[in-house]
């Protein structure tokens, strides 16, 4: 019989916010891509001219047969 083995691996998103988004409207974009796509944050970054880079990930599984 052959079993199944998952293998986790990582996919990445790149957000770059403008200088001047509020922390409440960055708050709201982030929540709502966790929300919907089970998207986590990986990295944040603010810069000293205020902007913002953010990096998500979520976690894909890809099935790999073992015989």
């Amino acid at each position: 019989m052959a079993m199944l083995t998952s293998i986790p691996s990582w996919e990445y998103q790149d957000i770059a916010l403008p200088r001047g988004t509020s922390r409440e409207a960055a708050r709201q974009l982030l929540t709502g891509a966790a929300d919907t796509g089970r998207w986590e944050l990986a990295t944040s970054r603010v810069y000293p001219d205020g902007r913002r880079a953010v990096t998500l990930r979520r976690r894909v599984y890809r099935v790999t047969r073992t015989d």
